[in-house]
């Protein structure tokens, strides 16, 4: 015989499942909303998946200091965060691991010349910030091979990144263009420029920016051309996990930051004199009007923090992809879009 009522045991029931219903929800709050900005605080760095060595975007020296175009991005959101940009640790990922590492929690930001698709944000969770840089798909073959253009690559064999989008923009590509090939998959870089050095096969496709990086490690880059088609749009954008806005809108309005500077000519060499400037557009940019960083939990001065430490779009740019690096290739889309290109940010307001 219990010793208790009959209702306040119905109420006992009722309370232990309601107990055990909200320690589900909790821990299902904590899977999914992710605090990444916390941690990151906590952890006192930003940790950046980047590419395991693509000259121009992420390249490690001899002594394990990176730099790059997607690595100056995470370096940027470092020192919107802790106005430091040397604090952020970078995971080099493989293409096939990349996601996974995100979703897993192995890294807060991927950077990793990544291009933005409806299936990767609804099958992975995940989403992407901001497009960081617009490419397409390229080609490149042998100098001697006195090719002009991709519609005379039928019967040829073809290297490409197993798993990825290249793969499947390709195959569009030829069959709509009805050019027969045969598709030489790789899951490795290494091994995929191995295979087209050695001849293994004649044409080597990859997003062109890509292409251009590879092409410098080639023995004799000079003896390689890549074929003006563009077949395919390769946004690339950081990627973060999704139910994580707060994190999310940082890594966003970190490149519109970076962009919205180089529209009003705020630069890493004219900060200072910014901070002093009158014009509306340039304080919202570098906080001496409004507290658009407070609504995201960071300071007054997050942009200028960016543009100090990193800079503006086209300084990092330039540097890293464009005119005053080995690569030098041209801004082309990825210019303002007062200035051709469809570099266009949302302004701070």
């Amino acid at each position: 015989m219990s010793f208790f009522p009959r209702t306040f045991r119905s109420g006992l029931f009722l309370g232990l499942i309601l107990a055990f219903a909200v320690a589900a929800a909790a821990i299902a709050y904590e899977r999914y909303d992710t605090h990444t900005l916390k941690r990151t605080i906590r952890r006192d760095a930003v940790l950046c998946g980047v590419n395991t060595g693509l000259p121009g975007f992420a390249m490690p020296d001899d002594k394990g200091n990176w730099s790059g175009f997607d690595v100056d991005i995470c370096r940027a959101v470092a020192a919107a965060v802790f106005n430091d940009p040397t604090k952020v640790k970078f995971v080099p990922l493989e293409t096939t691991e990349r996601f996974k590492e995100l979703r897993d929690r192995k890294v807060d930001i991927l950077s990793r010349n990544s291009t933005w698709s409806m299936s990767r944000e609804t099958e992975y969770g995940l989403n992407f910030a901001a497009v960081s840089y617009y490419d397409g798909e390229g080609f490149m073959v042998r100098r001697s091979r006195n090719v002009d253009s991709a519609l005379e690559l039928s019967g040829s064999k073809v290297c490409v990144q197993d798993k990825t989008t290249t793969q499947l923009n390709m195959a569009d590509y030829f069959k709509v263009n009805n050019i027969t090939y045969q598709e030489m998959k790789f899951d490795k870089v290494d091994d995929l420029l191995k295979a087209y050095e050695l001849g293994q096969c004649d044409v080597l496709t990859t997003d062109t920016s890509q292409l251009y990086a590879y092409r410098l490690k080639l023995a004799k880059p000079e003896d390689h051309v890549i074929l003006p088609e563009i077949v395919s749009k390769e946004p690339l954008a950081p990627v973060v996990r999704q139910r994580d806005d707060e994190w999310l809108l940082i890594v966003k309005w970190t490149i519109y930051a970076m962009l919205n500077a180089e529209e009003l000519g705020v630069t890493s060499k004219n900060i200072d004199e910014a901070l002093k400037s009158k014009k509306p557009d340039v304080m919202r940019l570098v906080g001496t009007e409004g507290a658009y960083g407070e609504e995201m939990d960071l300071s007054k001065d997050w942009a200028a923090r960016i543009i100090r430490h990193v800079g503006n779009y086209g300084e990092v740019y330039d540097r890293n992809v464009g005119v005053n690096s080995p690569l030098k290739i041209p801004r082309g889309l990825n210019q303002l879009w007062n200035a051709g290109g469809i570099q266009y940010a949302p302004p701070i307001r």
